[in-house]
C-alpha cells in the first residue's frame, strides 16, 4: 500500500528529564530521539505528521525538513487527543501508523510487518513479551489467540497479571476506523484524558480482528522518561552498532567502551582500542590502528595510519602511513602527509604537513604550508596571529628547525634551510643556509649569589 501516514507524538514535556529541552530533543548517539523515530518512519511511511506541543518552537526548529506536516497540540489532553489533531490532514483511504517521539530504537522491519498486518486486518498492534511486565497493559487473548482486550496493570486480576505480553502503544490502523473510534473517546478516567488505547476495546466490540506483531527486541519499544533510560538506550544502540561493525570486520577491543556518534566506514584489518569516540563522518583506510581514549571527528584516515593514545583529530586528512600522537591534537583543515609524524603534545591547525616530515613533540603549527622531510624540533611555534589577522608560514623541503624556535609569520623558509635552536625568525630564511638569532652569551666572572640577611 502506498498511502501510509506516520503520526509521531512529540508533544510531551518530559518533566523527569529535569531539562529546559523538550524530551524528544535529547540525543542518543548523534541524533535526537525524534530524529531516530523519523529515520525509521520515513522508510515505511509516505507522509509524516509530527504532533508537537511543549517547547513547540524548539522542536520545530530542530528539523529542517519541509516535507513534514507539523501539527500543534495546544493542550496535552492525552494520546487520543494528540492523534486526533492530525486527522484533518489524513484521508480515510489510508493507513495511520502511530509512533512515539520518545521511543527511538524501533526498527524498520518491525514497522513494515506492522503495516502489512494492518492492511490485512484493518488494525494491528506491536506487542512485546517482558520478563518483568509490571506496570504495563497486558494483552488478553481468547482460545483462538485473538486479542480481546488490553487490561492495565492496576485493573488486572491474578490470572491476567501472569501474562508477559504487553501493549507498546505503537499501532497501525485503517484511518477511517481510527477517525470513527477517536470521535467516540471520552475522558471519563482518573487523568481526565483521551486514551488512544481505548480504541482497541472499541475495535474488538465492533468485531474487528485486531492483529499483532511481536517486537523481536525489547529495546525497540523502550521509551525514554528520564536520564537513566536515555543512558541505557545509548549503550544498547552503541553495542548494536559495534556488533554490526565487528561482523563486517572491524576489531573493537571492547564494544562496551566504544561510541560512534555518526557514520564510520573502514577498510580491512582496522583496530580500535577502548574509549574511542567517533563523531560525524569518519573514514578509515586499511590497517588503521586507533589507540585508547582517542576522539576523531569528520576526518579521513589513510592506510596504515597509527593513531596513538589520547589524540584528538577533527576535520583533518591523514595520509597513508602517518603517525599521530600520543596526546596530539590535529585541528580542522589540517593535512598530514604520507609517512609524516605528529608527536606528543603537538597541535596542528589549518596546515599542510609534507610527506615524511616530523613534528615530534611540544610544538604548535598553524596556518602553515610545510614541505617534505622537514624536521621540527621541540617547542617550535609558528606565530601566526598578530591579534587581528592570521598570517601564513611557508616552509620548504628538507628544512631543519631547531628546538624552541619561533617563526613570526608571514615568513618563508627556503628548501634545505637550517635554523639554530632558540631563534626568533622574523625575516625570510634563505635556502641551504644556517640562520639563527640569539643574544650574545655572557659570563660575569665576579658575580656572587645573593645571600639572605
Amino acid at each position: 500500500m502506498n498511502n501510509i501516514h506516520g503520526i509521531i507524538l512529540a508533544a510531551g514535556k518530559g518533566s523527569r528529564m529535569h531539562s529546559s529541552k523538550p524530551k524528544v530533543l535529547h540525543k542518543i548517539a548523534h541524533l535526537t530521539l525524534l530524529e531516530h523515530v523519523l529515520a525509521q518512519a520515513k522508510q515505511t511511511c509516505q507522509h509524516i505528521h509530527v504532533v508537537y506541543g511543549h517547547g513547540a518552537e524548539q522542536v520545530k526548529k530542530s528539523l529542517d525538513d519541509d516535507k513534514l506536516n507539523w501539527v500543534l497540540q495546544k493542550q496535552q489532553l492525552g494520546t487520543g487527543h494528540a492523534v486526533e489533531q492530525a486527522m484533518p490532514d489524513i484521508d480515510d483511504q489510508s493507513i495511520s501508523v502511530i509512533l512515539y517521539g520518545d521511543v527511538p530504537l524501533i526498527q524498520k522491519q518491525t514497522l513494515a510487518k506492522l503495516v502489512d498486518e494492518s492492511v490485512k486486518t484493518g488494525f494491528a498492534l506491536i506487542t512485546v513479551k517482558l520478563d518483568n511486565p509490571s506496570g504495563y497493559g497486558r494483552i488478553i487473548r481468547n482460545a483462538e489467540n485473538q486479542i480481546t482486550a488490553i487490561v492495565e496493570h492496576k485493573d488486572a486480576n491474578e490470572e491476567q497479571l501472569k501474562v508477559s505480553e504487553v501493549n507498546t502503544g505503537i499501532m497501525a490502523i485503517n484511518t477511517a476506523l481510527l477517525k470513527k473510534y477517536l470521535s467516540q473517546l471520552d475522558s471519563n478516567n482518573s487523568q481526565g484524558e483521551l486514551y488512544l488505547t481505548d480504541t482497541i476495546e472499541m475495535a474488538v466490540s465492533d468485531g474487528v480482528d485486531v492483529s499483532s506483531v511481536e517486537a523481536e527486541n525489547e529495546f525497540e519499544v523502550a521509551g525514554v522518561n528520564d536520564k537513566k533510560q536515555l543512558a541505557e538506550l545509548e549503550r544498547i544502540m552503541q553495542k548494536n552498532m559495534a556488533d554490526k561493525m565487528m561482523a563486517e570486520g572491524l576489531t573493537i577491543k571492547d564494544p562496551n567502551r566504544f561510541d560512534c556518534r555518526g557514520e564510520l566506514s573502514f577498510g580491512q584489518d582496522c583496530e580500535v582500542d577502548i574509549n574511542v569516540i567517533i563523531e560525524g563522518e569518519v573514514t578509515l583506510g586499511n590497517e588503521v590502528s586507533i589507540g585508547p581514549n582517542c576522539y576523531i571527528k569528520n576526518s579521513t584516515i589513510g592506510e596504515g595510519v597509527q593513531i596513538l593514545p589520547n589524540s584528538v583529530i577533527e576535520g583533518a586528512l591523514i595520509d597513508d602511513g602517518a603517525t599521530i600522537g600520543p596526546f596530539a591534537r590535529v585541528r580542522p583543515e589540517a593535512k598530514i602527509g604520507k609517512g609524516a609524524k605528529i608527536g606528543n603534545f603537538v597541535e596542528v591547525k589549518k596546515s599542510t604537513i609534507g610527506a615524511g616530515s616530523k613534528v615530534s613533540h611540544l610544538s604548535y603549527v598553524g596556518d602553515t604550508t610545510m614541505g617534505d622531510n622537514v624536521n621540527i624540533g621541540a617547542g617550535v611555534i609558528t606565530c601566526n596571529y598578530d591579534g587581528v589577522n592570521k598570517h601564513q608560514t611557508e616552509i620548504g623541503d628538507d628544512v631543519f628547525v631547531g628546538s624552541d624556535t619561533q617563526l613570526i609569520a608571514p615568513v618563508n623558509v627556503g628548501d634545505g634551510a637550517n635554523i639554530g635552536a632558540g631563534s626568533t625568525i622574523t625575516k625570510d630564511v634563505p635556502e641551504n643556509q644556517l640562520t639563527l638569532s640569539r643574544a650574545k652569551q655572557t659570563t660575569l666572572k665576579n658575580w656572587k649569589r645573593p645571600v639572605k640577611k
